[in-house]
């Protein structure tokens, strides 16, 4: 495993116990979740800003 930093002090992952990666690899799977879920999110902002386009422009116009 590489080396990386956590609250800026440098590790190198070797040297973790088994406890602590496996704590590493259920932040790394909890960190792409989110990252999966942002994207889901972003997709989903993009389909519902189509929608109420779509919907604005059948909804009848009013004279103001």
């Amino acid at each position: 495993m590489p080396k990386m930093t956590i609250d800026g002090q440098e590790y190198d992952t070797d040297d973790f116990s088994d406890e602590a990666k496996a704590q590493l690899a259920s932040l790394q799977m909890v960190d792409g979740k989110i990252a999966d879920l942002n994207n889901e999110i972003a997709i989903m902002q993009t389909a519902r800003n189509a929608y109420a386009k779509a919907l604005t422009e059948l909804l009848p116009k009013t004279e103001q």
